[in-house]
């Protein structure tokens, strides 16, 4: 294939031939990130709620997160992949270790900016410790856990391009399958849509992190009703 001779109507004829199996690589790819990243928050939220609580657990637990974390993708996944086998399964591991990091350690930053007090106001109502977490410092540390949880998911859509070195599937088959046959519209394929997502993701994330913010403000100022009607009286 002549590389000079590509066009974006090439690369759309590409695309149309190959709707199909695009299609089932852009879906196994979102299923990956999703579960990887789902897993993560069901872990590492209540991992920063205890490093909140614990300075000892929150030196261990940051510690061995951030250890995760600098790990490279490929070197994790082949560590893995020694242990758990070839597969999706492999992926989706991989990505909820590489996850737990930004999501357990921006809970714990949250949960510690919490202005103290609002966690006297709650107290002064007669609001008992697991009251104030659900009901005041969980929801005032909402736009932290959002994000960490759109960096996790923007690094997440990146590693699961690599996922085909260790038997997944997702876009990142198709880049390969153009690496290894010399062809660039197999590469763009499914490079291109695996950027969009991450952009899609960002973007999105980024809205739904500001709509909590604005909740945020809301909250505080229902945090410090109490105290308010406490100073008048």
């Amino acid at each position: 294939m002549e590389n000079n001779h590509l066009t974006f109507s090439d690369f759309l004829s590409y695309v149309s031939r190959n709707s199909g199996m695009l299609w089932e690589y852009f879906v196994q790819h979102i299923t990956m990130v999703v579960i990887g990243l789902g897993l993560a928050v069901v872990v590492g939220v209540p991992l920063g709620i205890l490093c909140s609580k614990n300075k000892w657990a929150a030196k261990v637990i940051l510690f061995i997160t951030n250890i995760l974390q600098v790990v490279p993708s490929l070197a994790m996944l082949v560590v893995l992949m020694l242990w758990l086998g070839l597969g999706m399964k492999t992926v989706m591991v991989g990505l909820f270790l590489y996850s737990l990091n930004p999501i357990t350690r921006n809970t714990y930053v949250g949960l510690k900016q919490v202005d103290p007090s609002y966690l006297e106001s709650g107290k002064g109502i007669g609001m008992s410790p697991l009251q104030l977490l659900v009901k005041v410092r969980f929801p005032l540390s909402l736009t932290y856990i959002m994000s960490g949880l759109r960096i996790a998911a923007v690094i997440a859509i990146g590693v699961v391009t690599i996922a085909p070195l260790v038997g997944g599937g997702g876009l990142g088959r198709e880049i390969y399958a153009g690496l290894n046959t010399n062809n660039p519209l197999r590469i763009f394929a499914g490079a291109i849509p695996a950027a969009m997502l991450a952009i899609v993701a960002d973007i999105v994330l980024g809205i739904l992190q500001r709509k909590l913010d604005l909740s945020k403000r809301k909250s505080s100022a229902a945090a410090q009703a109490p105290a308010k009607i406490q100073n008048i009286g």
